[in-house]
């Protein structure tokens, strides 16, 4: 190997060091970031409800998880969107829930297994209710590798915009839906509330410390190469 491809290969060596010392750091940034998130998220399911935003306001991720406490009267129609929960395979039902205002917001129910789909098993209460749930934002596309086919009504997200053109809701509408919280006064009730898992994957400190060790090796390669150049070059 020449000179010049020696020195090059310390220069690169010198350079990945940086690389991976600059990935640590945004992963240190991360981490925060997360900490951060995961404590705003607990700190709003933990809050008292409060009342849904008003047509038209915007609605972003700082609002996502916030309880919110829903007056109105179910509209005798719903959308099953297929999901995976901890009591096995089934679905969601979305119905939409007419507020006092005159607005409009979908409202996931809860979760029925295959043999609870049919609409006169889990039909929503008539007249007025009331119910506390938590702010999710719209799902769109569809699952993982299926997209939504509304026209076969086949959904495998809560789309928000689909679910209220398949229905053909009139009138100001949310742009998210709430997932209902727990009954405690039916607890076995179809659909089941109260299934919204809350969980975040937190691995940055793992991956700050991978890129860490990365760094000292890099940085540890190109020491050894700069000592074997000098020992090449005569005194």
């Amino acid at each position: 190997m020449g000179r010049a491809a020696r020195i090059a290969l310390i220069v690169s060596a010198a350079l990945a060091s940086v690389a991976f010392l600059a990935l640590a750091a945004w992963q240190v940034q991360r981490l925060g970031w997360k900490l951060d998130l995961m404590a705003r998220v607990e700190a709003r399911l933990k809050a008292e409800p409060v009342a849904p935003p008003p047509p038209g306001a915007a609605v972003t991720k700082d609002d996502e998880y916030r309880r919110l406490w829903l007056h109105g009267s179910f509209e005798p129609r719903e959308v099953l969107v297929q999901a995976t929960t901890e009591l096995g395979g089934g679905h969601w039902v979305l119905a939409p829930l007419r507020l006092d205002d005159g607005s409009t917001v979908l409202v996931n129910r809860g979760f029925v297994p295959p043999e609870q789909r049919a609409p006169a098993q889990h039909a929503a209460p008539s007249g007025p209710v009331a119910l506390i749930g938590l702010l999710r934002l719209t799902e769109t596309g569809g699952g993982p590798l299926r997209a939504n086919v509304p026209a076969e009504g086949r959904w495998y997200s809560r789309d928000v915009a689909g679910i209220v053109a398949q229905l053909a809701l009139a009138g100001p509408v949310a742009p998210y839906f709430v997932d209902e919280a727990a009954d405690a006064a039916q607890p076995q009730r179809w659909p089941r509330p109260g299934l919204t898992v809350v969980r975040f994957t937190n691995n940055h400190a793992v991956y700050a410390a991978t890129w860490l060790a990365l760094a000292a090796m890099a940085a540890a390669a190109a020491g050894y190469l700069v000592r074997e150049e000098r020992r090449r070059v005569p005194a």
